[in-house]
């Protein structure tokens, strides 16, 4: 039986590439193909700024594999990681730095929800779609959510992305206009772990392929566009067992309080990891806190991080931190965010948990999902 894998990686300036492999499979024990029975491949790293040319091999592991949705049966998609022939990883292979933390904390199961926002871009003008060649669109709002041809810009791309992703098998779990023509969003998870990163990125291509095939661009710069216009995050929403399901007999709450006070003790150290450009989106406007301040607050969408009005009303759930930028690694954020707030022992008092204006009684409640 023939097998078509195309593996999917990341090149050298972090743009995603792939190419076409057929496999024969022997079907002889009824054994269904999986991600074991992809085998290891390499291309050529001088061509992708990885290697030089007297020595370009780079070798490609299979990590992640989901059905191929831009073909028929037995066609793959297979997620790699990149490596040189003495088994190092490349310098921006940061897929097993997470597994190292995630490895360090098995048992708070850390979820997360991404929220990945994006411009779908005029390859002859260079501007987003719906914005007039030689003059600007009304000024940003009416976009958001928007229904219509005066205000829905890309939508057929955009949704054919999202059933793309769930026949893939991602999950996917919703897509909405933002509030820039051109602007979309879709959301990831929740996904456990070393998953949120591998599907995320799986469905990065998915809309790459989506896009080219509209012949349009897709823009995951931070701030694309000058002036009074929102730019692109990547919001990223995240709990831990303690956070939904409390522990030793405190409430979730306690835990996330917790959990957001360790990150506000290293907020330069996560700013260098949450993406490039990034100090051009947030400008403390724009629905953005300013790139060099930690804040934190109650459904506050200015903030660094935000916890919801539903977390505080059950006592437990999650919180979204907003600082990631559109183009960011999620290897780098999810593992950073779980380094930090739970495999690093930092002291926290119970007056840092407890000395904001965020930090209201809770209600104990069922547990919040993203």
């Amino acid at each position: 039986m023939k097998i078509v894998c195309e593996y999917v990686w990341l090149g050298g300036d972090n743009e995603l590439r792939s190419k076409t492999r057929v496999l024969n499979h022997t079907d002889s024990t009824n054994e269904i193909f999986s991600l074991e029975n992809v085998p290891s491949w390499n291309y050529d790293g001088s061509s992708t700024k990885q290697a030089l040319g007297n020595d370009s091999e780079v070798l490609l592991e299979p990590r992640a594999l989901f059905i191929n949705p831009f073909y028929g049966q037995n066609t793959f998609l297979v997620l790699c990681d990149t490596y040189r022939p003495d088994y190092k990883p490349l310098e921006n292979n940061h897929r097993p730095y997470a597994i190292e933390v995630f490895n360090k904390g098995l048992s708070e199961k850390p979820w997360y929800g991404i929220e990945q926002e994006y411009f779908l871009m005029n390859k002859e003008t260079g501007k987003p779609l719906g914005f007039p060649k030689d003059s600007n669109p009304n000024p940003q709002g009416q976009y958001y959510c928007g229904v219509g041809a005066q205000n829905s810009f890309g939508r057929k791309i955009a949704e054919e992305h999202m059933v793309f992703c769930l026949n893939a098998g991602i999950n996917i779990s919703g897509i909405n206009a933002e509030v820039a023509p051109g602007q979309w969003e879709y959301q990831v998870g929740p996904c456990l772990g070393i998953v949120s990163g591998d599907q995320l990125w799986m469905s990065r291509y998915i809309l790459e392929r989506v896009a080219e095939k509209n012949d349009v661009v897709v823009c995951w710069e931070p701030k694309p566009l000058k002036g009074d216009w929102n730019g692109s995050g990547c919001h990223t929403n995240y709990s831990t067992r303690s956070m939904r399901e409390g522990k030793d007999g405190k409430l979730g709450i306690y835990f996330i309080n917790e959990a957001i006070s360790k990150l506000s003790k290293k907020h330069e150290e996560h700013m260098k990891v949450y993406g490039t450009g990034n100090e051009e989106r947030m400008t403390g406007e724009h629905e953005t806190a300013d790139y060099n301040v930690f804040t934190h607050g109650k459904a506050n969408r200015g903030a660094s991080v935000r916890i919801g009005n539903d977390v505080y009303k059950n006592g437990k759930g999650y919180f979204e931190d907003g600082r990631p930028s559109s183009n960011m690694n999620p290897y780098l954020v999810t593992a950073k965010i779980f380094e930090t707030t739970v495999t690093n022992v930092t002291t926290v008092t119970d007056t840092e948990l407890y000395d904001s204006d965020t930090n209201m009684e809770p209600q104990p409640s069922d547990v919040c999902s993203f």
